[in-house]
């Protein structure tokens, strides 16, 4: 069977698709720092909001905090390992992120540990915004996304500062830990949301070609 000649037209329009495709396996959609972003800034302010108006337990927030991560992670495993019905393409990028997903939990697990075992939680959650900044930095450079590059260094200030607040002033690390997320994963997730969407539109525009 002889194969049929690409016209220059149908040449073109292919090697647009492997471009887009190529594009789209180096973007990331950021609803995962929008989501993650919102849940840990809510618990950051509700947390000093409660300080400042003596509500509940200090703790009651992250707690919740706790439990929502816990449901989702169980939705993960069994949505990946359980329901899943298509076998996902592999990529070094997805690769990459994976590991670096399992490190970076098992580098969060060990800071609280830490303040529940005598680090004090001032110092701790300096610490955990420390590690925001670091994988922060690893998911900007990895995807070439500057603004996720700059939120690092920005994240890091924040952390530093953080070391010089005093333990017994827990409001104040509540408040820049909130701040730190907002300008780490929120400001930068809904950029990457904004660019990741405009490039689906330029796709589906190349497709129909």
């Amino acid at each position: 069977m002889e194969e049929k000649d690409l016209s220059e037209q149908e040449s073109l329009q292919i090697i647009q698709q492997m471009i887009q495709t190529a594009k789209q396996e180096q973007k990331d959609d950021g609803k995962g720092w929008i989501t993650w972003g919102w849940l840990l800034f809510a618990a950051s302010i509700s947390t000093f909001l409660n300080l400042q108006f003596h509500w509940y337990s200090t703790w009651i927030f992250w707690n919740v905090f706790g439990g929502i991560t816990l449901l989702f992670m169980l939705y993960a495993v069994i949505r990946g390992y359980v329901i899943r019905t298509t076998k996902r393409v592999r990529t070094y990028t997805k690769d990459l992120f994976e590991k670096l997903n399992i490190g970076f939990f098992i580098f969060l697990m060990i800071i609280i540990l830490s303040i529940n075992l005598g680090v004090g939680p001032v110092k701790g959650f300096a610490l955990l915004i420390a590690l925001y900044g670091f994988w922060i930095l690893i998911y900007g450079a990895a995807l070439s996304f500057k603004p996720s590059i700059i939120a690092a260094f920005i994240t890091w200030g924040f952390a530093l500062a953080g070391l010089f607040v005093p333990e017994t002033d827990f409001k104040t690390i509540m408040l820049l830990h909130g701040a730190a997320v907002l300008c780490g994963y929120i400001i930068p997730g809904h950029i990457a949301y904004l660019q990741f969407s405009k490039l689906q539109k330029e796709g589906n525009t190349i497709h129909g070609v």
